[in-house]
């Protein structure tokens, strides 16, 4: 399904970068084909040079098929999940799903762990479940960052506590890497947390440990990609070298430059 324009609530990616990212042309030469007539979506000409295409859309050049990652299964997006919405296919109660808001485009997609309902920011999700697997696995360690905002006023003397790890009921957390991110004002406090382990709950549990409450939870970051200035309920295909980051982190071969190469080769080819 083309896009070509954003809707408010999902994102594709530009044809002609995703013509590049498959390794057969720069971007500028792209915009030429399209213009040209010479690229189909989904069977249709197109011709728009703002317009986008989603995972599952069948790309062609000359009549020929194009397999580029968005096609093959190994993309990945990143989602910026709003609070109130599951991250599960189906909600039996008739609650929103993330799959809800993404249409089309999610079909297919595992996510990367979960949020809860009241928690928000960065979700992950790929048709790649060798790499969900691998990115939740407790023996990988991957790094998940949080901002919280917490009820009360949190000085480093708790702070220390708390970096010392936790003993829940369903095991210790070990030590914890946590920062207040400002002088507490009024009666909340911000602190940025880092886990490494998916444990239900957990920042929520962590400082309820403490007779806290976490009024606000948002993950910023997943296996060093981060959610950035992205708006809430909007999707976008991570770019290679962040894929790339995630299959680091995963323990998994990344995925090679060739495509640059090529680039480098039709830039020169175009003078």
């Amino acid at each position: 399904m083309t896009k070509e324009e954003d809707n408010g609530t999902t994102q594709g990616i530009r044809l002609q970068k995703w013509l590049a990212e498959a390794g057969l042309c720069s971007r500028r030469q792209g915009e030429q084909w399209i213009v040209a007539g010479r690229v189909t979506v989904n069977g249709q000409v197109v011709q728009q040079l703002g317009t986008r295409v989603v995972p599952g859309d069948k790309v062609a050049v000359d009549g020929r098929s194009v397999a580029g990652e968005t096609q093959s299964g190994s993309a990945v997006l990143a989602f910026n999940k709003p609070v109130g919405v599951l991250c599960s296919r189906k909600d039996p109660q008739g609650r929103k799903t993330i799959f809800d808001l993404m249409g089309e485009a999610g079909n297919g997609l595992i996510s990367v762990g979960r949020l809860d309902l009241n928690s928000e920011g960065l979700l992950l999700l790929t048709k790649d479940g060798q790499l969900v697997h691998q990115l939740t696995h407790p023996s990988r360690q991957v790094a998940r960052i949080y901002r919280a905002r917490v009820r009360g006023r949190l000085d480093e003397a708790m702070m220390e506590r708390i970096r010392a790890g936790v003993a829940l009921d369903d095991g210790h957390t070990g030590p914890l890497e946590v920062a207040l991110d400002r002088v507490p004002e009024g009666s909340n406090s911000w602190v940025t947390i880092t886990l490494r382990e998916g444990r239900n709950r957990l920042v929520r549990r962590i400082f309820e440990f403490f007779g806290m409450e976490v009024s606000r939870l948002i993950r910023i970051s997943y296996g060093g990609v981060t959610l950035g200035e992205m708006p809430t309920a909007h999707w976008r295909i991570l770019e290679r070298w962040e894929a790339n980051l995630l299959r680091q982190a995963a323990g998994m071969d990344i995925i090679p430059g060739v495509y640059r190469e090529k680039r480098k080769r039709h830039a020169e080819e175009e003078g």
